[in-house]
């Protein structure tokens, strides 16, 4: 059986890289990026510190968002306004 927190941070994980595919600078700069993040705190056992990093991560995921979501914006705007 997989530990609750493990399956969280493994969905964090797959979330991030699917919202890297969009990322400005590219997948291939986003995804060696997000690896080394979770790699470097690969060693963390304490749960509070472990909560610490899953809303950070959860955070980030919200500021992707909100990245794609201005994108669109700016992408309609030009296409109505000059």
């Amino acid at each position: 059986m997989i530990n609750p927190t493990k399956a969280k941070v493994l969905q964090l994980y797959r979330q991030l890289l699917y919202y890297g595919k969009d990322y400005p600078l590219g997948f291939d700069y986003f995804k060696p990026k997000l690896k080394n993040a979770f790699i470097k705190n690969k060693h963390v056992t304490d749960q509070v510190e472990l909560e610490k990093l899953i809303q950070r991560a959860e955070y980030v995921i919200k500021e992707l968002e909100a990245l794609f979501m201005l994108r669109k914006y700016r992408a309609l705007k030009s296409r109505y306004y000059e």
